[in-house]
């Protein structure tokens, strides 16, 4: 009879990997509390905390946001300025370990997954595809967002070279979508004032 497999066990090199895991999570979660009034003293929101470390070093990735009831992009002069202010409130951390980090702030940018609620009322009235729980995509103009979901006119299929065709409006629960993403529109580009949309933009702050 085969003897029995002894269970594999980590090595070291997991075990580092868990912990280091575990680290950033919990350190995640600290900054998060920490820096969260911060920014919403300035007027904007934390939507992310990303924090990466290498050896000693950490880099700590601030993505801010306006609120839900406001349209447009983060300027630049606002990222600047906050990046400022979360410098200084990281200086003052009274739990920092004192390990060397670097400050990178930045706004999310269109790319960012549309997959809370305030993502959806920050982008009504752009153009949409919306990723279902089941079924295929839908791209549409998102028209409303209320606390159930999500209204959009869909674009209906049509041969190359023609004029896009609109459907009837349809509702969608949160509870039936994955995510969404914004779809580029010139338009839309055009229609942006000059240098106020920072989504691109990032500000870098080294401390040492």
């Amino acid at each position: 009879m085969a003897g029995r497999t002894s269970p594999k066990k980590d090595t070291s090199s997991d075990y580092r990997k868990n912990a280091q895991r575990a680290e950033i999570a919990a350190e995640t979660q600290r900054l998060t509390a920490y820096l969260a009034p911060t920014v919403a003293s300035e007027g904007l929101f934390l939507e992310e905390i990303e924090i990466k470390l290498a050896g000693a070093h950490r880099t700590v990735h601030v993505i801010v946001d306006l609120p839900e009831t406001e349209t447009g992009g983060v300027s630049l002069d606002r990222i600047a300025e906050i990046s400022r202010v979360l410098s200084d409130a990281m200086d003052e951390d009274p739990h920092d370990d004192g390990r060397p980090y670097s400050l990178e702030v930045s706004s999310p940018g269109v790319s960012r997954p549309l997959t809370e609620p305030r993502h959806w009322r920050r982008n009504t009235g752009r153009m949409v595809t919306v990723f279902p729980v089941r079924g295929d995509a839908v791209t549409g103009r998102l028209v409303e967002t209320d606390a159930e979901g999500i209204t959009l006119i869909p674009e209906l299929p049509v041969k190359k070279g023609m004029k896009a065709k609109q459907g009837e409006k349809t509702h969608l629960a949160f509870s039936d979508i994955a995510k969404g993403r914004v779809e580029i529109e010139f338009a839309h580009l055009e229609d942006e004032p000059a240098g106020e949309d920072a989504d691109e933009f990032e500000s870098t702050a080294e401390e040492a």
